[in-house]
């Protein structure tokens, strides 16, 4: 550990730093400002080739060169920035003046050189930068994550779908289940989630000071600015920024697609709390072993005890996660008239949020690859639980007509220790046809779990 990661005012950089170095190249403010190196050339690129006599189509040497700027962006690019940015006290302005002192010794983009950033506001490069930061993040660490839990969650449903579970409602005994079907039943809910996380369409504009490009008309009143920044917005990368485009803002772009992406990342994060929660219950119950790597240790001063740690750091890392998402969905919408500043800090946190996240992501992971399954105490648990065959008891003799059905077997269980031998003794003593007395006396708790296991491996 170097001193750097333990004086880090974070935990993302500082105790979980390796752990989040995916993410850092994407949502870090080198990512920011290698994206806004992105919209630029894009940008500058598309209008030599818009027909403007002031500006000829760049040769292919020239487009080839703006896109390596992009594509070979290093860390000394970005501090090269910041020190701009130390004079100018502003951030965009300094990327600009950064790609016009990459044209020095290139007469050709030299004589270009004020197409850079031409009728652009500063939003109309952040928020693209951001859209393609938000983009990177999805694509590569929340979708992935996800991906990954869903693929072991899908593993272990099939794996465990006919193991019998005693089940818990309101903490009581209840209806058994399988260990497949409970985990199935989280893996769907999270699939539905990661689908609507991956539908989020991700939007950018790019028309001026209060979106209606008064700048870019003043130039070429003649010219259809409207579709060209719908074109340098859909365009595919890297010839365009590969978003989809927003026809209506005001000088910064409304962040409702954010709000939505973030309430769909939180919604997710939702569904692992609750699965975590439940995770370390069974745990606890005695119905999953851990395994430990070698030399770990359980507890500082107990040694039989391995905690569930991992689960529990899940839990805290979705919900810092949560908390900055929901505020992130709640805040950015909402801009006083045409522009406040307010949204801007908090644009710089969206790292953090999905940080946290994808932590989350990481600590369950190595969790749920650390359980074994207790067969045993599994079928112990059943075992005692033999008052939950009440149910299809009373059931049975709703259908065949005894009167008082509930109310009888509410007499022989509630508040008491049933046995195997009261219940068959019940059975045994019931108006009904004996080819139904002969299936009840059959049923066992571990036995009464209707279509779980087919539910588990479909899921």
């Amino acid at each position: 550990m170097t001193s750097s990661t333990i004086t880090a005012l974070s935990p993302l950089d500082g105790r979980y730093a390796a752990r989040l170095s995916h993410l850092r190249p994407l949502m870090s403010e080198q990512g920011y400002m290698h994206r806004r190196v992105q919209v630029e050339v894009a940008w500058f690129v598309a209008l030599s080739d818009a027909g403007f006599a002031e500006f000829k189509p760049l040769t292919p040497g020239a487009r080839t060169y703006l896109m390596g700027l992009v594509k070979n962006f290093t860390p000394a690019d970005a501090s090269a920035i910041k020190e701009i940015e130390k004079t100018t006290n502003h951030d965009v302005k300094a990327v600009e003046y950064w790609i016009k002192s990459k044209f020095e010794a290139r007469p050709e983009l030299q004589a270009a050189s004020e197409f850079v950033h031409f009728a652009c506001t500063s939003e109309d490069i952040n928020n693209t930068s951001h859209a393609l930061q938000l983009k990177g993040a999805r694509d590569q660490v929340i979708l992935p994550g996800l991906d990954a839990l869903i693929v072991k969650l899908r593993v272990m449903a099939h794996e465990y779908a006919a193991v019998p579970m005693l089940s818990r409602t309101h903490g009581q005994t209840a209806s058994p289940t399988t260990v497949g079907k409970e985990i199935a039943n989280v893996l769907v809910r999270l699939a539905a989630a990661r689908e609507k996380i991956a539908a989020v369409r991700l939007l950018a504009k790019m028309n001026g000071a209060v979106g209606n490009y008064n700048a870019h008309l003043s130039a070429w009143p003649d010219f259809d600015w409207e579709a060209f920044s719908a074109k340098v917005i859909e365009t595919p990368e890297p010839l365009g920024l590969g978003l989809a485009f927003q026809p209506y803002s005001i000088q910064i772009e409304p962040h409702d697609y954010m709000a939505e992406l973030f309430d769909a990342v939180a919604r997710a994060n939702t569904i692992l709390i609750d699965w975590a929660r439940d995770v370390w219950g069974y745990v606890s119950l005695g119905y999953f072993k851990q395994r430990l790597k070698e030399g770990e240790i359980g507890s500082s001063t107990m040694p039989h005890k391995v905690n569930p740690i991992d689960f529990e750091n899940a839990e805290g890392n979705f919900g810092l996660a949560n908390a900055l998402l929901r505020h992130l969905s709640e805040k950015l919408p909402i801009s006083r008239w045409q522009r406040d500043l307010t949204d801007s800090t908090v644009l710089r946190n969206m790292g953090v949020a999905l940080g946290y996240a994808a932590l989350g992501y990481h600590a369950l992971s190595v969790g749920l690859n650390k359980l074994e399954l207790n067969e045993e105490a599994l079928a112990a648990d059943l075992d005692a639980s033999w008052e939950v065959l009440a149910e299809p008891i009373q059931t049975v003799m709703r259908r065949f007509g005894v009167p008082g059905a509930y109310e009888r077997l509410k007499e022989v269980t509630r508040g008491k220790t049933v046995t195997a031998e009261a219940l068959h003794g019940l059975i045994r003593s019931l108006e009904i046809p004996q080819a139904e007395k002969d299936r009840l006396l059959a049923l066992t708790p571990a036995s009464y779990v209707g279509k779980a296991a087919e539910l588990a491996r479909r899921a």
